[in-house]
Formats: C-alpha cells, sequence, structure tokens
C-alpha cells in the first residue's frame, strides 16, 4: 500500500528535507526562486519529487580548467 501522505510536506518539514530554515523558504517562495508548492487555502504544503527536482536543478557541475 502506497502512502502518499508521507510525500506531502509542510513548510517546516520541507525546510528541514532541504537544509534551510522555514522562514528562508517561506523568502524564496515570494520571490518565486522556491521549488514548486501546493496552495490548498492558506496552507502551503510541498511534494518530496519536487524538493528533489529544484535540488537537482540547482547542482552545479565542476568544470576542470
Amino acid at each position: 500500500d502506497l502512502d502518499m501522505t508521507a510525500d506531502i510536506l509542510t513548510r517546516p518539514e520541507a525546510a528541514a528535507y532541504l537544509g534551510i530554515s522555514a522562514s528562508y523558504l517561506k523568502q524564496l517562495d515570494l520571490t518565486g526562486h522556491g521549488p514548486c508548492r501546493i496552495k490548498i487555502g492558506r496552507l502551503v504544503r510541498y511534494r518530496r519529487c519536487d524538493l528533489d527536482d529544484w535540488i537537482e536543478a540547482r547542482r552545479l557541475i565542476k568544470v576542470e580548467q
């Protein structure tokens, strides 16, 4: 049985997963630089897969000189 709720995180949970503060994650959201989020009324939620995609998109690849 697949538990989908385990993949939906609150802002504090998402921030902990990303290793940043919840206030910084909120700032990223407000400026349009944060990961995709789900708004349900006043609630904000994040899918774990969207957080992983956001992390991957910011990965820097070292170029040897």
